[in-house]
């Protein structure tokens, strides 16, 4: 009976030691592949005409030098013309949405009524799909067309992230541009895309290395969390001496 015991007790021990590296792998798991969570509009805070929040980097691609251009650019803007450009960063959408729906949502939101709209741009960008949209007010559209804003959110914010995802030289080419438009300048127009002839290479990128590393990593903790929970509940039941002698 005292041996049953003893051995019912070694193998809740055994489980103890099982469970422990699992959690541990689960864990490190979690460390190798972060989550990308969606933001939906009610997470943005909230603006009001005159505010002067001109950059919402919420998918933290801009750099601060950059961003305080933007910020200069649009300042400088708004005293002179009376209009606000506002941008928007986000890492992805809510499940269903678009960036179309996603801004005009936003803008209903920030600005809830046309006279607070009309003189009120926004373009954004979610930063997982490079998906963008920009929506303007009625004031703005007698300068900056549906056709020129189209252009902006379609050619020139898309251009430079084809190129390596250059997030900040796409703000700063469409920053340039808004202002120039809504300034009354004529438009400069998209940037002119220059193909470029590659030669497949034989490296990896940087992400499918990380990726290969990561996978690495928690196949070999897997095997871990396998082998030395066995190991050593075999060391344990060879040294240790038999539960059932001098009974």
């Amino acid at each position: 009976m005292k041996l049953l015991l003893n051995q019912e007790f070694n193998w809740k021990k055994y489980f103890q030691w099982l469970f422990l590296p699992l959690m541990i792998i689960t864990i490190a798991s979690g460390l190798f592949m972060p989550p990308v969570l969606a933001t939906g509009v009610y997470q943005i805070p909230n603006i009001a005409p005159g505010d002067r929040t001109w950059v919402v980097d919420q998918g933290e691609v801009i750099s601060r030098l950059n961003e305080a251009k933007i910020n200069s650019t649009f300042e400088d803007l708004a005293k002179q013309t009376g209009n606000e450009v506002r941008i928007v960063t986000i890492r992805r959408l809510d499940y269903g949405e678009t960036p179309e729906s996603f801004t005009k949502a936003l803008f209903e939101k920030w600005f809830p009524t046309k006279e607070a709209q009309a003189n009120q741009t926004i373009l954004m960008i979610d930063t997982v799909t490079n998906g963008t949209a920009i929506i303007t007010g009625e004031k703005v559209k007698s300068l900056m067309t549906d056709e020129i804003a189209k252009s902006v959110a379609s050619e020139t914010i898309t251009a430079p992230l084809r190129d390596g995802n250059k997030y900040n030289q796409a703000f700063l080419d469409a920053s340039d541009r808004i202002v120039a438009v809504l300034s009354g300048q004529p438009d400069p127009g998209p940037p002119k895309i220059i193909e470029k002839v590659q030669v497949e290479g034989t490296f990896k990128k940087a992400s499918e290395t990380d990726r290969g590393n990561a996978t690495a990593w928690v196949i070999g903790l897997l095997i871990a969390a396998t082998i030395i929970p066995m190991a050593t509940y075999y060391i344990y039941l060879v040294f240790q001496p038999s539960a059932g002698s001098g009974e």
